[in-house]
């Protein structure tokens, strides 16, 4: 399988994104999404303001009911009130562009192995079929601690681990918070959520990428997907914006805002509220000038705890919409390759 992997990998990436990029060549037909059900819809200049979400606010009724709306129209806010500061996130930023700065051979050092996620590089291929993304990224797993593979850290700049796992563990804690306020907003137990994530939930970094494009109206960054976490935080680029989420089947630009970090719910949370809040599809668009940065943080439920509605939420009126499940990641991921709705093959049948 790994053999038979690795030619695939060679054939498909015949040269990095980032030699393509400062080369500026022809995007090869394995990126172009047109006419591909990646790239059936259209941009939208519809203006729809993102709900902003204050986080030291959510013990008032008031910005909890603003929660709950958020996560239950559209799955998505931007979160301030998070007790980081703009500099700090700043900090956060140049440290990660000092990595990718680097030269090539310096960050090989980090290479993904062929049929693994965690590292430095491209697209997995999983598929011949699938389409790639226009993008590079540096994935590590940072939670459970005694799982981190050290040898794929970079120790240039020499503090980039200890800001990756300090900015990690603010953010976690945010997350654990906004996952018991969630609960709080359906009348449930605090942790009627974060008990299925489990005490040894996997937290993932990537750090990604997105180099100038010369044909961004045929290349995305990332195609449209919904994520497999049941909580995801993003740390957007400072200047260049590119992520778009779906709003009744138009694209909708997702703002900087610099101190903003922005929220989006992953498919197991869409499970475990049965439906009630929603996995966001998004995407990002790449662009012909400038170099896209922004920094995605995971938390997942332990792949071997069975998730599944919480039995609060299930009752006459709103019958159980999805399964229980486990490993709910790996079905994700097959699903995104192959240009399929993971959520709607754990969905319940009709008798």
């Amino acid at each position: 399988m790994a053999n038979n992997l690795l030619v695939s990998e060679e054939k498909l990436l015949p040269r990095s994104v980032q030699e393509m990029s400062m080369d500026g060549d022809e995007p090869p037909s394995q990126y172009l999404v047109n006419g591909n059900v990646f790239g059936s819809k259209e941009d939208s200049s519809t203006l729809i303001p993102i709900p902003i979400i204050d986080v030291s606010l959510l013990s008032s009724e008031d910005e909890l009911e603003k929660l709950r709306s958020a996560l239950s129209s559209a799955g998505y806010f931007q979160a301030i009130g998070h007790d980081m500061s703009t500099s700090y996130l700043d900090k956060v930023r140049e440290v990660a562009k000092q990595f990718f700065a680097l030269p090539v051979e310096e960050k090989q050092k980090y290479a993904r192995a062929v049929n693994e996620s965690e590292g430095d590089g491209n697209d997995r291929i999983v598929s011949d079929k699938q389409v790639l993304d226009w993008s590079y990224r540096l994935t590590l797993r940072v939670f459970p601690k005694e799982k981190q593979r050290l040898s794929l850290w970079p120790e240039n700049p020499s503090d980039f681990s200890d800001t990756l796992e300090e900015f990690s563990t603010k953010v976690k804690s945010m997350m654990d918070y906004l996952l018991r306020s969630m609960a709080r907003s359906l009348n449930l137990e605090e942790g009627s959520f974060l008990d299925q994530f489990g005490k040894q939930s996997l937290f993932q970094a990537r750090i990604n990428f997105y180099p100038p494009c010369s044909r961004p109206d045929l290349v995305l960054g990332v195609k449209p997907h919904t994520d497999r976490s049941g909580i995801t935080v993003l740390l957007q680029d400072k200047e260049v914006e590119g992520l778009q989420v779906l709003i009744d089947d138009k694209w909708i630009n997702v703002p900087t805002i610099p101190n903003a970090l922005v929220v989006n719910l992953g498919d197991q949370m869409q499970i475990m509220s049965n439906g009630i809040f929603k996995s966001p599809m998004h995407r990002v668009v790449t662009n012909t000038e400038k170099l896209r940065m922004f920094i995605a943080m995971f938390n997942e439920p332990e792949p071997v705890n069975e998730i599944g509605p919480v039995e609060g939420l299930v009752n006459e009126k709103r019958p159980r919409v999805y399964k229980n499940v486990k490993n709910y990641g790996d079905i994700n991921y097959r699903c995104y390759q192959e240009g399929k709705i993971a959520l709607d093959t754990v969905k319940m049948t009709d008798n």
